[in-house]
């Protein structure tokens, strides 16, 4: 539990789920700043590249978000400019990895820093989503970096024919590849009590609609929620299911 000053609070939780994978590459971590109360770092990376080279860049992503926000100064320093330096200094992290290994290791990245202000800033790269609800309802939330969304802004396909198209995992950014990552930033200038922010990798929000997601994390303590989206994750996967991995702060009222 995370207490910003009086009048409302933070409650977060975190979820993590290896799926029917052989392997679990997908890392998540919700961060409290350690000296102002009511600010936090959410980040989840879903890594891709071999064996172990997934679970080397997800962890480079964490890694690099802990340094970072350790040294962060909130009310004095840019919250936008820290999301934007740590996409780019983990993805570098994560190209130096390669060239000590023998794999390709690439990540997504999806993060959001809440501020003491409730200013809520958020990046992205790769098909890794955010999501903002208000109460049951999806404010908004981020567009994949892939080929499937793509083919949507074309008017190609439609977003229940991205959800089983053949070549629904391609990419076309992330970490750790030869070219710079995308980096999509997003604010939200004030989140009320009753929103919920999420950050999700696909083998979570694949299987579900904006409308369900809403309505689980309206109805649901986070801790609940995050246990509920993977166990019924995990059902509707009907034993193909991918790493799995979500992160979810809800601001609440004191009682």
């Amino acid at each position: 539990m995370i207490r910003p000053p009086p009048g409302y609070r933070l409650n977060a939780a975190t979820g993590l789920h290896r799926g029917d994978r052989q392997y679990q590459q997908d890392q998540v971590e919700i961060i409290a700043h350690p000296r102002v109360p009511g600010c936090a770092l959410a980040v989840l990376a879903d890594g891709m590249g071999g064996k172990s080279g997934g679970r080397k860049a997800s962890d480079q992503v964490i890694l690099t978000a802990k340094q970072l926000f350790e040294r962060f100064v909130p009310g004095e320093e840019d919250p936008a400019e820290l999301l934007r330096q740590l996409v780019g200094e983990a993805h570098l992290m994560i190209k130096l990895t390669a060239i000590t290994s023998e794999e390709e290791p690439h990540s997504t990245l999806a993060a959001f820093l809440i501020g003491p202000d409730r200013r809520c800033h958020l990046v992205h790269a790769g098909d890794s989503r955010l999501y903002h609800f208000r109460q049951a309802e999806m404010i908004s939330r981020t567009l994949d970096h892939s080929f499937v969304q793509r083919l949507i802004d074309e008017g190609q396909i439609n977003e229940q024919e991205a959800a089983t198209h053949p070549q629904s995992n391609l990419l076309t950014g992330c970490l750790g590849t030869l070219q710079d990552p995308p980096i999509s930033e997003h604010l939200i200038s004030r989140l009320e009590v009753g929103d919920t922010v999420m950050a999700c990798s696909d083998g979570l929000w694949h299987y579900f609609t904006p409308r369900e997601l809403g309505e689980v994390l309206h109805a649901l303590p986070p801790r609940d929620a995050v246990e509920m989206l993977i166990n019924k994750a995990r059902s509707r996967a009907r034993g193909g299911g991918d790493n799995l991995s979500m992160a979810v702060v809800k601001v609440e009222t004191l009682a």
